[in-house]
Formats: C-alpha cells, sequence, structure tokens
C-alpha cells in the first residue's frame, strides 16, 4: 500500500505563487505514476497533472497547462507542484494519488492511493 501526504497548503493573494509537496511510502517509488488533483466546494473533482516518475513524462489537463508545473525528487520520494501566478478560482482542495506508471494519464480512474489534502486559498 501506497501511503501519500500532501503539504505546502496555504492562504495566499492572487498572484502568488505555492509549492505543493506529496511524499510517497511506496519503495518502488519510480515506477508510480503521480498525479494531483483539486477540489473546490461544490465542484467535481479535476485533474490537473501527472507524471511517471520513472523517465519523468509529464501529462496535464489541458485547462491547466502553462499555469502548473509537476516535477518529481526521487530521492526524498516526493513530488511538486508548483503555480507562479495564482487566481481566485484556483481555491480548491488539493490531492496527491499514486497509480501504476503502465498507462499514466491524469484522470483519476487511473490511480488507487490518495492523499488527505492539503488547502490552498485564494484571496483577491
Amino acid at each position: 500500500e501506497v501511503q501519500l501526504m500532501e503539504s505546502g497548503g496555504l492562504s495566499a493573494q492572487a498572484g502568488g505563487s505555492l509549492r505543493l509537496s506529496c511524499a510517497a511510502s511506496e519503495y518502488n517509488f519510480r515506477s508510480n505514476c503521480i498525479g494531483w488533483f483539486r477540489q473546490a466546494p461544490g465542484k467535481e473533482r479535476e485533474g490537473i497533472a501527472a507524471i511517471y516518475v520513472q523517465g519523468g513524462r509529464t501529462w496535464y489537463a489541458d485547462s491547466m497547462k502553462g499555469r502548473f508545473i509537476i516535477s518529481p525528487d526521487v530521492g526524498s520520494k516526493t513530488v511538486y507542484l508548483e503555480n507562479d501566478d495564482l487566481k481566485e478560482e484556483d481555491t480548491a482542495m488539493y490531492y496527491c494519488a499514486a497509480g501504476p506508471g503502465a498507462g499514466c494519464s491524469v484522470k483519476s480512474g487511473h490511480f488507487t492511493y490518495w492523499g488527505q489534502g492539503t488547502q490552498v486559498t485564494v484571496s483577491s
């Protein structure tokens, strides 16, 4: 079983930046697909980005391209999600998830293990 822990949630003003961390317990971290998702109050969960750690190939939801960057630190078994121009509509609970490397994508159905989430609140 993979255990995931998100951190880095914050309250910020529009235009600010964030760097979320997803720390994984998985021994075979490199073989995993790690994804980031978010869910705002009253809205469905939406995918942001995913990365196949081995090789570093990334996928982004169309609406998130150019706004978020996903990257791994294999040594610390951590995957980061960064944004340097936050908007009010980025306010949400952010989750990371882990799934098999094969078939990695940014679709939530691919992922088996989920973290508890970290809150991001952006104000004007």
